[in-house]
């Protein structure tokens, strides 16, 4: 190998070495990996460049962040039902519970103990399901409300997830005004991130007030799940979106379903991309438990965005959900910075201590204000708004 054909010649490679024990502590500790040297040892990456068109702006409001309330109690309950690969419909949590204990449930014995409850009578659903399932005040729920503004200034509405507990999410949607906005059809089109029971198993609280409403989900639902859309009261048109494809719902806006394997048997998750005018491209995801580095480079290798920018994300990044850190993560907090960000609207499984190193680090976070049982302001909690493209 020559030294002007080689990905770094040999010169540089003893310039490098001479540099002596400080250099190669730096290189140990990973700093090489986030410097523009690591890109000569990788193909250019093809990008398909897809157009999906533009929006005047976008807002989004935290309806919910809290999926359940305490983090030990969850992990107690996944530990002692078998771990983490249980099927989440075992588990007897509610509203699947069917009084046999934790682990020991079943989707079909614990709806039939409320399916004739549902959606219209959720304060009845509940308190059945409260007596025979386990942990029932730990249920909380995610769900956000997300508003465009087209080009020309129609504003339209769409629902990002249900949550949980039908008590919780159904307090959540009066607080926000939520209910009003389904029961008026102001909201056009509910998309269901994936099966997971903190975002999904609440749904009875959406079709309680908008049963035909048209409904986007990942093509990658089980049995269990595709059955209960029309159990919880669903009516309406439902788009099964296919992994690996650009899913355009309005000019401006795509979703698009990440393949990937969840803990407690769940497939696939469908994350929302927007594309603000004169800013960029800001991301909407539920968990985004493919990882924010995939959710990055799949907007770069397939769309096309304004000012070839990425500018914003929102929701769960699903890097320290129970507070556990592990120093690798800390690569992640790191790599961030290379995407250049200009707005991070994080929490629910971001995890508290992932966004106050996010916040020390110096990248641009919108803290929020704790209020309605969200622990903390490092991150957007129950209640809190952002904008991208339009101040809040």
């Amino acid at each position: 190998m020559s030294e002007e054909k080689g990905n770094i010649s040999r010169r540089d490679f003893f310039k490098g070495a001479a540099a002596g024990v400080l250099g190669g502590t730096a290189l140990g500790m990973g700093l090489f990996s986030y410097s523009p040297m690591r890109k000569r040892f990788f193909p250019e990456t093809k990008r398909k460049l897809q157009e999906i068109g533009v929006v005047k702006s976008l807002k989004v409001t935290n309806i919910s962040e809290t999926s359940w309330f305490e983090n030990p109690v969850l992990m107690g309950d996944i530990k002692k039902a078998g771990g983490l690969l249980v099927n989440q419909y075992s588990y007897n949590w509610p509203p699947f519970g069917d009084g046999s204990g934790l682990g020991k449930g079943s989707y079909e014995r614990g709806l039939a103990k409320i399916k004739h409850l549902i959606p219209h009578d959720l304060e009845a659903a509940w308190a059945t399901t409260e007596k025979l399932s386990v942990s029932p005040q730990n249920a909380g729920g995610f769900a956000a409300l997300i508003e465009v503004e087209e080009m020309g200034g129609r504003k339209r509405k769409f629902l990002l997830d249900s949550g949980w507990s039908y008590k919780w999410m159904h307090e959540s949607f009066k607080r926000e005004g939520i209910d009003q906005m389904l029961k008026n059809n102001e909201i056009e089109a509910f998309i269901i991130s994936h099966e997971h029971f903190d975002h999904y198993w609440g749904a009875p609280v959406t079709f309680k007030y908008a049963p035909n409403i048209k409904t986007y989900i990942p093509d990658t639902f089980y049995p269990e799940g595709l059955d209960y859309l029309k159990a919880a009261g669903h009516r309406g048109e439902v788009v099964k979106v296919k992994p690996g494809t650009v899913n355009s719902i309005i000019p401006g806006m795509a979703t698009y379903v990440f393949p990937v394997p969840i803990i407690c048997r769940v497939l696939g998750e469908q994350s929302i991309y927007v594309n603000v005018k004169d800013h960029g491209l800001t991301s909407i995801t539920g968990c985004c438990h493919f990882g924010i580095i995939q959710f990055a480079e799949t907007a770069f290798k397939e769309i096309k965005y304004e000012k070839d920018q990425l500018y914003g994300i929102y929701g769960g990044l699903h890097i320290s959900p129970f507070e556990d850190w592990d120093p690798k993560y800390d690569d992640l907090v790191l790599s961030l910075g290379k995407y250049k960000f200009q707005k991070i609207g994080c929490n629910h499984c971001t995890g508290i201590l992932c966004a106050k190193k996010f916040i020390a680090a110096g990248y641009p976070v919108q803290q929020g204000t704790a209020r309605f049982r969200s622990k903390d302001t490092a991150y957007l909690g129950n209640g809190d708004k952002i904008g991208y493209g339009v101040e809040i």
